[in-house]
């Protein structure tokens, strides 16, 4: 007899109720995304290269598409669509937006569409996180955070930094739009931050932090001088691409995926195609969580992660299995007799 299993409805989740699944469970996300981490170096992911989908007459913009599925206990397959359009700061707006499709194991079925720009900056930022941590074992624990570039990732990668047990002294800023960085500033002040300074000279930002996140969206790298980094930072290289190859040689070079990292011109690619090796790279994180690479305590450690979508599925599933706000869609499936009737 014929399996006639009914797929399971259709859900349609609003980024009002990703943020109240996701809110004040960071500690809970860091420790998934490090499970999700930790499921794609034990080969339980399949995680194909990411679609860029560009713009000839705007190259700023992107979309780019993030097929992926994770098994393990998540066993879910999805894809992420996010956009990337700069000019929309201007605009009042946040640079990107994303859904996220979720799809069931089983049948192959949709299960959910979920807003995908918060799942998106909450696997980014605890990504981060993640990595301040595993990265920074062997270090004293940072008291200066120096952040380039002071938007919404900014913001993210910030509260999952407390989340994970971070206390700063003191933390730098710098921006282009000194209205950004003002705005980035009374951010921190709410957030209880001790000692908030907006710099106007980005080399005096880098030679004072312990810790550097860089979230800007930069095209090609315009921080070029590994003198800057003398002091041996660590580096969280979020958007991959400000650090010219000659800060990256000089720095022990720690990726989310090395296929993934190496390409569409991020800085390690660069330095790449500058060497014809990847000898620069010297360990993935999971390399790092299962101790198989200890970071050097005296030398500039640079974290660039391209960024997975088994990651965003994790937190996705996270969100799927714990909303009760999401909307069904009854009809979305109608054609589900095979002969009609």
């Amino acid at each position: 007899m014929a399996d006639t299993t009914a797929p399971r409805p259709f859900v349609v989740i609003s980024g009002k109720a990703v943020h109240d699944a996701v809110h004040g469970r960071e500690k809970e996300l860091l420790d998934l995304v490090e499970h999700g981490y930790r499921l794609h170096g034990d080969g339980r992911t399949v995680n194909p290269p990411s679609y860029f989908l560009r713009f000839p007459e705007e190259p700023a913009n992107r979309i780019i598409a993030l097929p992926a599925s994770v098994g393990g206990d998540v066993a879910v397959s999805g894809i992420k669509w996010i956009s990337s359009f700069p000019a929309n700061v201007d605009k009042g707006i946040p640079r990107a937006s994303a859904v996220i499709v979720l799809n069931d194991q089983e049948t192959g079925y949709p299960l959910a569409c979920l807003e995908g720009s918060i799942i998106s900056a909450v696997r980014t930022a605890a990504s981060a996180a993640v990595a301040a941590v595993k990265l920074g074992a062997g270090r004293p624990k940072p008291a200066r955070l120096g952040v380039v570039g002071t938007g919404l990732i900014a913001r993210f990668v910030h509260a999952y930094l407390v989340a994970a047990g971070f206390a700063f002294e003191e933390i730098g800023l710098f921006d282009h739009s000194a209205e950004h960085a003002r705005g980035f500033a009374g951010y921190l002040e709410r957030a209880d931050a001790r000692r908030v300074t907006v710099h106007d000279d980005l080399e005096g930002l880098v030679r004072s932090a312990d810790l550097l996140l860089f979230a800007t969206t930069a095209g090609t790298p315009y921080v070029e001088d590994p003198n800057w980094f003398a002091h041996h930072p660590l580096v969280l290289h979020v958007s991959l691409r400000d650090l010219s190859p000659e800060v990256v040689l000089d720095s022990c070079n720690v990726v989310d995926d090395i296929e993934h990292c190496l390409k569409a011109a991020t800085s390690v690619h660069l330095a790449e195609q500058a060497t014809h090796n990847r000898d620069h790279v010297h360990a993935t994180l999971y390399d790092v969580l299962t101790g198989t690479f200890t970071p050097p305590g005296d030398r500039t450690v640079v974290f660039s992660p391209f960024g997975l979508g088994v990651l965003d599925l994790v937190v996705s599933r996270h969100v799927y299995d714990r909303t009760t706000a999401g909307v069904v869609v009854d009809d979305f499936f109608h054609e589900l007799s095979r002969y009609g009737g």
